[in-house]
């Protein structure tokens, strides 16, 4: 297998059409800008709309794309076959009791999406299907469930999917009794409903022209979509709103955040004509997020200085936040993940030192107690719970070696039941392989803990491949949880490794907080330390290493491999954020406003502008040697627009010293998650498999 250019078969080449613009006085040109379709708004609803130049320079890429892979289809049929034999084909979940029903989802053998069902509670028979993935998806090159939602009767269904891989989702209403869907059929929407009390109407949000969920409607069934109630219509370009409800069924909640700041509306579920009503202003930086129980509010926030949250109460009666008191108080380095509140229990999920845990509160005596686990690196879940009257906590539990564990547990006599253990048809010894956590300096004094799965028989004398995977954005945690495709990276001698880098929550707020805006050059920093210390510690060496990130972990590659690009082999990009600053600069676009929190402003801010310019991957890029790159997009992903990728290579590909590989993989019928199908999904997988190996001299 070779690694540099397939004979016969040269890179496409993008035109140069020089665009300038200024910005607080720095010139900024952009030779590929036109990569971006003018009208990419109609894109993302009708892919044949995508301009022919453009679609011609992204056919062209991915012509060679396939040819210079080639030589590993024989490797890539065999990562499929092994991924897709570590999956039980006809596998279902847990059932979810509510109310005369147990609620489920399955695939059967062959089938690449889930259906839903029922079945009555507490029997094995007969299954009532709801809905059925694979007969919807017929016909459909992509297809993607959004949200089901029973009526309190049971009696109707409200689904939604999405049909390109835009994320407009189309809602409908199914009738259980006939399996027939209603004339009701709303367009545009984000995917989810909310139904009222009566059964008879539900709320939920539209997407604008350019994708924003900004209007929370009320649909009365058999009332046409234009004549939809417009409950709420948010002004603020730079915020999210949602619709949900609470635990106890009784309040309807319209949700408005962004990703440091939020503002609640309730709603009577007994009354969805009411206007919604105010908890707490928006404040910036203050966040908080509501349950109902009897006659109080519980409230997870961060207010009062609380970094890493705190839980207080309010009366319903008046739920000022003069009035939240104090329920569980904050405590610092202790980050309070979530929480979830039934008529007689508190349950939080907490995470300490990267490890989490779950707390059971007693709501009526107030005693609490734990449940621990002994693993050095592990996740943890809530499960799936429909019913607000119960004493069974439902809750899972993996690691990097141990298979998903789903166990009920009785908050009562403190029991648990292990109700579904992740089945490997293919064979899984957990035995055979070896996990652990390390923690890694950083180059501040702060540690930076990594996860390391590997083959028990796998040498550590720095001669194994290392295969380093991060994200580091928006506060999300990585979760040190059991993946059966990595196990084919494990099993052909590589090293696999997770960065809990700055920028994500493992080690509360704080960690967060010192990785976006002005500190964002920490989430690289961290990243090429863990790498560093993996080689210093004899684990690897340099220049051996493949990096994964996607979406923000794709600007995490993009970023690292300008700083320090000797010290990796290969560089995996999936549908990547490197073109950092023009999005951020882009008004229009759907994620900028309510991004700026997270990145800062470059168009009101010159402070913003500089920090930015200083490591967008596609602005940083230089005449120099790169390693191995592969960039995957989506043609409709409404996150990280398809051009991002494209025009990262088309400058790569015009600046780069070297003749190592640089591949650019567009999905033209997929968006942000690639492939709909779990079995197309895993094809997408194999292929990046490929590559890493293809380029560490393990594809043979």
């Amino acid at each position: 297998m070779t690694l540099t250019k397939t004979a016969g078969v040269k890179p496409p080449r993008a035109e140069k059409r020089q665009r300038l613009e200024t910005w607080h006085g720095y010139e900024k040109r952009d030779d590929y800008h036109w990569l971006k379709a003018e009208n990419w708004q109609e894109v993302m609803h009708d892919p044949a709309l995508l301009p022919q130049d453009i679609r011609d320079f992204l056919e062209g890429e991915n012509a060679f794309h396939e040819a210079v892979m080639a030589d590993t289809k024989d490797l890539q049929d065999k990562l499929f076959a092994e991924m897709k034999g570590r999956i039980k084909e006809d596998d279902s979940s847990v059932p979810a009791p509510d109310g005369p029903y147990d609620y489920y989802s399955s695939f059967v053998k062959g089938g690449q999406h889930p259906r839903y069902a029922r079945k009555p509670r507490g029997s094995e028979g007969p299954e009532e299907l709801l809905l059925d993935g694979n007969e919807l998806a017929k016909g459909r090159e992509y297809f993607r469930f959004g949200g089901i939602a029973m009526t309190p009767d049971h009696r109707l269904a409200a689904w939604s999917f999405d049909g390109n891989g835009s994320e407009f989702y189309e809602l409908r209403v199914r009738d259980t009794a006939s399996g027939q869907d209603s004339a009701d059929i709303l367009e545009n929407t984000a995917g989810g409903a909310t139904w009222a009390a009566d059964g008879k109407s539900f709320f939920y949000t539209l997407q604008d022209d350019n994708h924003r969920p900004l209007k929370t409607f009320l649909h009365r069934l058999g009332t046409p979509q234009p004549e939809d109630v417009l409950v709420y219509e948010e002004k603020d370009t730079g915020m999210f709103t949602g619709v949900g409800k609470t635990n106890s069924d009784k309040y309807i909640i319209i949700d408005i955040h962004d990703h440091d700041t939020s503002e609640l509306w309730l709603i009577d579920a007994e009354k969805p004509e009411a206007a919604p009503k105010l908890i707490a202003p928006r404040v910036p930086g203050i966040e908080y997020d509501i349950e109902h129980w009897n006659d109080r509010f519980i409230i997870k926030t961060n207010i009062d200085d609380a970094e890493d949250y705190k839980i207080v109460t309010a009366p319903v009666s008046d739920p000022a936040p003069g009035n939240w008191t104090d329920l569980v108080p904050h405590r610092p380095g202790v980050f309070l993940v979530g929480h979830i509140v039934l008529k007689n229990w508190l349950i939080r999920m907490e995470r300490e030192n990267a490890l989490p845990r779950i707390v059971v509160r007693d709501m009526n005596t107030g005693e609490e107690h734990a449940i621990a686990f002994d693993e050095e690196a592990y996740s943890l879940g809530f499960g799936e719970m429909r019913e607000y009257d119960t004493d069974t906590l439902r809750f899972s539990y993996s690691s990097m070696t141990t298979p998903a564990q789903v166990f009920d547990y009785n908050m009562r006599d403190r029991t648990r039941v292990l109700r579904k253990m992740q089945e490997v048809p293919s064979g899984h010894n957990p035995a055979d392989y070896v996990t652990k956590r390390v923690l890694a300096p950083a180059h501040d004094g702060e540690t930076i803990p990594v996860t390391l799965l590997y083959r028990r028989s796998t040498p550590l004398d720095g001669s194994a491949p290392l295969w380093l995977y991060g994200y580091g954005s928006y506060g999300i945690s990585m979760p040190a949880g059991f993946n059966t495709n990595i196990l084919s990276l494990a099993d052909r001698g590589f090293i696999y490794a997770i960065a809990h880098i700055r920028g994500g929550q493992e080690k509360g707020r704080r960690w967060y907080k010192t990785g976006k805006l002005e500190h964002k050059a920490n989430t690289f920093r961290d990243f090429i330390s863990c790498a560093g210390h993996l080689v210093a510690s004899g684990l690897t060496r340099k220049g051996n290493i493949v990096a994964q990130g996607g979406s923000a972990g794709g600007m995490l590659m993009g970023a690292v491999v300008n700083m320090a690009p000797d010290l990796f082999r290969g560089i995996v990009a999936e549908v990547p954020f490197v073109d950092v600053l023009s999005t951020m600069l882009d008004d229009t676009l759907p994620l900028t406003p309510p991004e700026w929190p997270e990145w800062g402003n470059p168009r009101a801010d010159k402070a913003a502008y500089e920090t930015i310019a200083a490591y967008s991957p596609y602005d940083r890029i230089e005449a120099k040697p790169y390693p191995h790159i592969l960039a995957v997009g989506g043609l409709t992903d409404p996150r990280v627009t398809y051009w991002e990728p494209a025009k990262w290579v088309a400058k790569l590909r015009e600046m780069k010293t070297d003749d190592n590989l640089l591949l650019l993989k567009t999905n033209m019928g997929a968006g942000h998650g690639g492939a709909s199908g779990r079995f197309d999904r895993l094809k997408e997988v194999a292929f990046v498999y490929a590559f890493g190996m293809k380029v560490v001299g393990l594809a043979g």
